[in-house]
Parts: C-alpha cells; structure tokens; sequence
C-alpha cells in the first residue's frame, strides 16, 4: 500500500487522482505538473496540464531539455478544455491517464511542430516564428516513496521513477530516471505572489521536495525527503534564497532543507509566459538544475520561480523556515 502522510488536516483518496468540479472564482484552476531528468543530469522535461473551466481554456506545457543544446517547448495557453485529460489539437495530442491511483501514470504527447528556443528568453516573444522540430513522450511515473499532500491546501506530490521514450526529431532516446508529479486545485493567480518549488533526487537514493511562496512573513513551507531506504518523511519547514542574472533568468538558489541545505543550479531553462485575463504579465523560468548539498552529495531535478508584475519586490532572501 502506498503510504500517504497524514498532517491531520485532510487526506486525498483515490477520486481526487482524477478532475474536480470547479469553483465559482474566474482563477479557479486545476493542474497536473509531470517532472522528469535523468539521473546524470544530461536530459530531462516536464508536462503540465491546467485547466481554467471559468476562463474556458486549457493551458498544456510540454518540453525537452539537454544542457548545452536548444529547449524544445510546446506551450499553449489557449488550449480548449478536455472532457477530461486529454487533448487533442491541430498542433498536437496529449493524454495522461492514471494507471492505478497513487501508483502509476501514463503520459503520451505527440507534437509534430515543437518549438525549438535559440535561446531560453525566446520563451517569452514570438515562439510561433521558432523553427520546428517534432517531439513525442511516452512515459510512465511510477511512485517511489509515497504520497505527501500539502497541510490544509488541496495539493499532493508524488515522487516517482520515470520510465519509456522521449523521441525528437525522429531520434528515440530511452528514458530511465526520476521526477515528481504533483496534483491541485483550487484558485491559482499567477499574477500576484512570486514563487519558488523545487524537487530532486541525489546520487545516493535521497529524493526531496520543498516549496516558499514570498508572501512577506514565514509560515511552515511545504517540504519532504524520502530517504534511500524508501521512507518518506515531513520535514519541518523550509526556505530559499535565490540570486538572479542580469536577464532574470535564476543564476542559482540556496535551499534550506531540514536535512540537507543545498544549492540549486539552473543547467537548462524551459520558460513560459502567462498573460491574465485583465493583461498582466507573468514570466515563468523553469529549470532542469543540479543539485549540490553542503555534505557533497549532488542530484538533479526541477525548480521553478514564478515572476508576476512587480516580482522583484516581494523578497526572494530567506524568510525563516518556521515549524
């Protein structure tokens, strides 16, 4: 049995795998993210379906990434709403479909046209004038470790193995490594709080997760391992740091896990924009990096760090990991 842990507030059941119905704000959204990298760091990916039902359109992000080589990106954010989810348009097709809950998940894309970036800023100009290569995923995430739902907000993650094939430009590349899928609900603006998520495996079997939103004062920010033994365990608390280029690309993050502070090094971008309803402006980097712990152990994983207007003055230091 996969175990879930228990914060005391809620617990997700196997009916929250699949779609909610929605809520009455415009921002209601539901999403499902699929992480993956390899476990030498030389490529990895993510998907991410989100549903806006009150704003009648799907937003389905898909990329490829090889340190050293172009991003190769499908992002649409004017996807018409799945019956369920599955899409299908006439750039591409996509389905992920839960195996057995809280076990296992199969994902296929097939996007004939995916964007290849000459650079990672190219994300947020005139993708449609990128040249085009075709991309294909077939993979499937298997949970290792269990399941952890944020304390009082309708979110899990899951860690998980990630297996199958990652095809571009016609050239098959056998895929077996780790990632993270995670699953939630609930009204989500992207416009208003930056952000930081992060989640990795390192070399010796540890996986970990950790999450801050900059909202101004310290709360007990989301974050777990689960240990090479296959334990996964609540951490209390954590916090981030991170200094940025002079493109505002990331340059790298402190991350102040309980049981292993480390730093997180952006090696590949794959980066969305995000225009709301009312025409403000969110950038969106996220980052296959390594991962370097203060005790020498060293992984790979994704980070991301939500842009909106105004980000630079919410305060990306560390905040206080509270308990």
């Amino acid at each position: 049995m996969v175990k879930i842990v228990d914060h005391g507030t809620w617990m997700p059941s196997a009916a929250d795998e699949q779609p909610h119905p929605p809520g009455h704000e415009q921002l209601w959204n539901e999403s499902w993210y699929y992480d993956f990298a390899a476990p030498d760091g030389s490529v990895g990916g993510y998907v991410r379906l989100g549903l806006y039902p009150n704003w009648e359109r799907a937003w389905y992000w898909a990329c490829l990434v090889r340190p050293g080589q172009p991003t190769v990106l499908v992002a649409d954010n004017a996807a018409p709403l799945p019956s369920r989810t599955d899409l299908r348009t006439d750039a591409y097709a996509a389905s992920q479909g839960i195996t057995t809950p809280f076990e296992t998940v199969r994902l296929h894309l097939d996007a004939p046209t995916a964007a290849v970036l000459p650079q990672a800023s190219a994300a947020y100009g005139d993708v449609a004038s990128c040249d085009t290569v075709p991309l294909t995923l077939n993979l499937k995430w298997t949970t290792a470790g269990g399941v952890y739902p944020y304390k009082d907000l309708p979110r899990y993650e899951v860690p998980c193995r990630v297996t199958g094939t990652v095809t571009v430009d016609g050239r098959p590349i056998a895929f077996d490594g780790h990632g993270e899928r995670d699953h939630s609900w609930g009204e989500r603006d992207w416009w208003r709080i930056s952000w930081l998520w992060s989640s990795g495996r390192l070399a010796d079997g540890t996986s970990f997760h950790g999450m801050q939103a900059n909202i101004g004062f310290a709360i007990p920010w989301p974050s777990f391992e689960v240990t090479p033994a296959g334990e996964l365990r609540h951490l209390a608390g954590f916090c981030a740091e991170t200094t940025f280029g002079a493109d505002d690309l990331p340059a790298s993050s402190r991350l102040l896990l309980a049981t292993a502070p480390m730093t997180a090094e952006p090696l590949a971008f794959a980066p969305v924009a995000m225009t709301s309803p009312d025409g403000r402006l969110s950038h969106f980097p996220r980052a296959l990096c390594r991962f370097t712990a203060d005790d020498g152990r060293t992984g790979y994983g994704w980070t991301e760090w939500n842009q909106p207007p105004g980000w630079r003055e919410h305060g990306w230091s560390f905040l206080g990991a509270g308990q």
